[in-house]
């Protein structure tokens, strides 16, 4: 089963771990970029804060794998 992450600023991510989902907290470009490496190889859905989304490069939001869900601001 794929698991799923949110990458995102701390008070904006953190209520997703009561979900299960695995959190990232990246207050910055580099650790959300980080935190994008570091996802597991079995993550199925990303949910992206709108800063962190402009953090990555498009292409990345662009692919099936994972698939990515980008919060409104």
């Amino acid at each position: 089963m794929a698991g799923v992450a949110a990458i995102g600023e701390q008070v904006r991510v953190c209520g997703f771990a009561l979900a299960g989902v695995s959190v990232f907290a990246a207050e910055d470009a580099p650790a959300v970029r980080e935190a994008w490496r570091r996802l597991p190889a079995d993550t199925g859905l990303v949910i992206l804060t709108a800063s962190a989304a402009a953090a990555l490069d498009p292409a990345a939001l662009e692919g099936t794998r994972p698939l990515t869900a980008v919060m409104p601001p």
